[in-house]
């Protein structure tokens, strides 16, 4: 369960109940779905959801893969500094990845540097807003 589905699930909670006759505050409906997920009250399920729907950091050597500018690729951390959410990651790409999209030019990268946020987002964005850099672990 995510967060946003426990809330969605309180919201439908308080809509039956109000239908019954029995009209409850939406923080009444969450407290009573985390009590269903058996938490002692909201804010616990809350911290508890945001924990285990929290993608594992990265490590040094880590096997990653996602997308750089539109690409994607499969590679490893060689480089990692920073606190979480603005972390700066070094990847080398596995197989060198063409950053241009004409056919009668290419750019191979081999490896990367970008700073990217706790979900493995990149700060920067190409011109259409999608992040530069997606990045995850394999696996994960």
């Amino acid at each position: 369960m995510t967060i946003d589905e426990a809330k969605a699930q309180a919201k439908a909670l308080r809509a039956g109940l109000l239908t019954q006759g029995t009209p409850i505050s939406h923080a009444q409906a969450l407290e009573l779905v985390a009590k269903q997920q058996g938490a002692k009250d909201w804010n616990t399920l809350h911290a508890r959801l945001a924990l285990r729907n929290t993608p594992p950091e990265l490590a040094l050597g880590d096997r990653v893969r996602g997308r750089y500018l539109g690409q994607p690729f499969a590679g490893k951390v060689v480089g990692l500094s920073g606190p979480a959410g603005h972390r700066q990651v070094e990847i080398r790409f596995d197989a060198p990845v063409d950053v241009v999209k004409f056919e009668s030019f290419s750019n191979l990268r081999h490896q990367v540097r970008a700073t990217i946020d706790e979900n493995g987002r990149s700060h920067r964005h190409t011109s259409d807003g999608v992040p530069q850099l997606i990045v995850q672990r394999e696996g994960g």
